[in-house]
C-alpha cells in the first residue's frame, strides 16, 4: 500500500477516547513523503468531519462537496492531528486540492507553534 502526503484516505479511528475523532472516516495524510516511501508502520493524519464549523479558520480547513471525491462539505480537523497505525488505513478516496495545501501547512504550523 503506497500512501502520499495530501491524499485523503478512509481510516478506522476506533476505539475513540474522550474528545478524539472516532468512527470510520476520511483522514488527510500530512506526514512527509520521506517517511511514506519507506516501510514506516504509522502515518500522521488529520481527521476529516462533516460537522462543519464555518467560523473556525485556524483549527479547521474547509472542503467543499466534491473536492477529493468527498460526498459532503467537510472540515479537516487540524487540532486533531495524530499518528495512526497503517493498518487503520482502508482505502484512498482522493487528493487534497493543490490550492489548499499551503493553508493546511500554515494552520499546522500555528497550532504546534513552528513560527
Amino acid at each position: 500500500m503506497q500512501i502520499n502526503q495530501y491524499e485523503i484516505w478512509i481510516a478506522d479511528l476506533n476505539p475513540q477516547i474522550g474528545t478524539e475523532a472516532g468512527k470510520t472516516r476520511p483522514v488527510l495524510i500530512v506526514q512527509t513523503n520521506l517517511l511514506n516511501k519507506i516501510p514506516h508502520p504509522s502515518t500522521v493524519v488529520c481527521p476529516i468531519t462533516t460537522n462543519v464549523q464555518k467560523d473556525s479558520h485556524i483549527l479547521r480547513v474547509h472542503l467543499k462537496k466534491g473536492m477529493a471525491n468527498l460526498h459532503e462539505n467537510c472540515d479537516v480537523m487540524i487540532d486533531q492531528i495524530r499518528a495512526i497505525d497503517n493498518k487503520r488505513l482502508i482505502k484512498k478516496v482522493g487528493n487534497l486540492p493543490v490550492e489548499l495545501i499551503e493553508n493546511i501547512k500554515e494552520n499546522i504550523a500555528i497550532i504546534i507553534d513552528l513560527e
